[in-house]
This record gives C-alpha cells, structure tokens and sequence, in this order.
C-alpha cells in the first residue's frame, strides 16, 4: 500500500497551515515547504508521491520546482495552486507535469478529492 503522504509547497505559512491541518484530518500525513529548496531536501529524505505547489514562491517558480520534482520522480502527482491563473502559465503547468490547478481560494472539498484520485491511481500503477 502507498504511503498516504502529501507535500504542501507554499510561502504563506496561513495556507500551509490550514492544508496540513486539514488533510491531517483526513488521515495523511503531511509535510510542509515555505520554498523549493526545502521542498527538494524533504524529498531527498522522504517518500511523497503527492503535491500540492503554489506557483508563486520565492526562490524558483512552482513550475521549476515541479519540472525537477518530475525528473527526480516520475510517479509523483502533483497540483498547482495558484492565486493567479493566466492561460500561458497552465499551459506550461500542464507541460511539465502538473496534474492539474487550483485558484485560491482553494475549497478543500475539491483538494480532498484530488488528493483521493491521487492516491486511488498510485494503487492502480503500483498493482500494474
């Protein structure tokens, strides 16, 4: 069985927070990342396989972060939140491997959702 753990890449604390707390309550286990670079050392020690990754951060671009994430690990799915979603940027968030994107405000409903299907297609591949 995949680990159900998930990664929160976002440089506002409020919302790393609020997606830890309540994804916690879900039953995951989440890690938090206010910058790429803490992002990329908690891989380097941890298994995660699902992400949630705000596009604006300040040492590189969501869309970096997600390109060497993928090229790290190809399994990982990963969503992109995004408080503003112009059509070239999604376009390139779709280029290099983001699942799919959220506005803020994000609802949870529909990130609880993702994060299921998420998990559900991880099981699907690892009995393949």
């Amino acid at each position: 069985m995949i680990e159900k753990r998930i990664l929160v890449v976002d440089d506002e604390e409020s919302i790393c927070l609020l997606l830890k707390s309540a994804f916690t309550t879900k039953g995951y286990e989440v890690f938090t990342a206010g910058t790429s670079l803490e992002a990329l050392e908690l891989l380097d020690k941890n298994t995660i396989l699902v992400m949630f990754i705000d596009l604006n951060l300040p040492d590189m671009t969501g869309v970096e972060l997600c390109r060497e994430i993928i090229k790290r690990s190809p399994l990982t799915i990963a969503y992109a939140i995004t408080g503003y979603a112009s059509h070239f940027e999604l376009a390139e968030c779709k280029s290099v491997g983001f699942e799919d994107y959220f506005k803020k405000p994000v609802r949870l409903v529909d990130i609880f959702s993702a994060a299921e299907r998420a998990f559900e297609k991880l099981e699907r591949w690892k009995r393949s």
